[in-house]
């Protein structure tokens, strides 16, 4: 089913949504990979503040490359989101609603997602620069001296996912497998 979402995404959105729903995300969405994980671990253990108010907000697993002149952005595919498992559960528990990646995540982060009513999304991995251009602006806000991994508060139109795992743990994956 084809569904059209905006970002931040609200509770009745995310507990609506179901594993295998092709998704269309418009508003505002973050950037995150290893090193800005790491960053927002250490400063949660240091009781500071993260970047950006996780509650309600998605995370997109991507570092861009550079942007063409004209462009806000360069390539922007997903990276494997197994990478940030054991930073999730923590961001789910403070209200992080959605998760952009590919790949597999832990049962740890599968009850996290259920426990917290959120949802983790797959983008296309390979088809980076078809996803560029549903970013329609990109600012870097944290950790600049990260790169490509610096945390970047990204303006998105009708950016397609697939739901993966939705908030009553079923996982796109493990279907697809029973099915075969």
């Amino acid at each position: 089913m084809d569904r059209y979402i905006q970002a931040p995404i609200s509770e009745e959105d995310a507990k609506s949504l179901r594993a295998g729903d092709y998704v269309y995300i418009t508003g505002t969405i973050y950037t995150a990979r290893d090193a800005a994980h790491k960053r927002m671990q250490e400063a949660l253990d240091a009781g500071q503040e993260l970047p950006f108010d996780v509650k309600g907000n998605v995370i997109y697993y991507m570092g861009p490359s550079p942007a063409r002149e004209g462009r806000p952005i360069g390539s922007a595919g997903p990276t494997t989101a197994s990478r940030m498992d054991k930073y999730a559960p923590r961001l789910l528990d403070l209200g992080l609603r959605g998760m952009i990646g590919k790949g597999k995540r832990t049962q740890e982060v599968r009850d996290a997602v259920v426990r917290n009513g959120a949802v983790y999304f797959a983008a296309v991995g390979g088809a980076g620069a078809l996803l560029s251009k549903r970013i329609l602006s990109s600012e870097v806000i944290a950790y600049e001296d990260l790169g490509t991994e610096a945390i970047r508060k990204l303006q998105v139109e009708n950016f397609p996912a697939i739901v993966v795992m939705d908030c009553q743990g079923t996982n796109l994956y493990e279907e697809v497998l029973k099915n075969k």
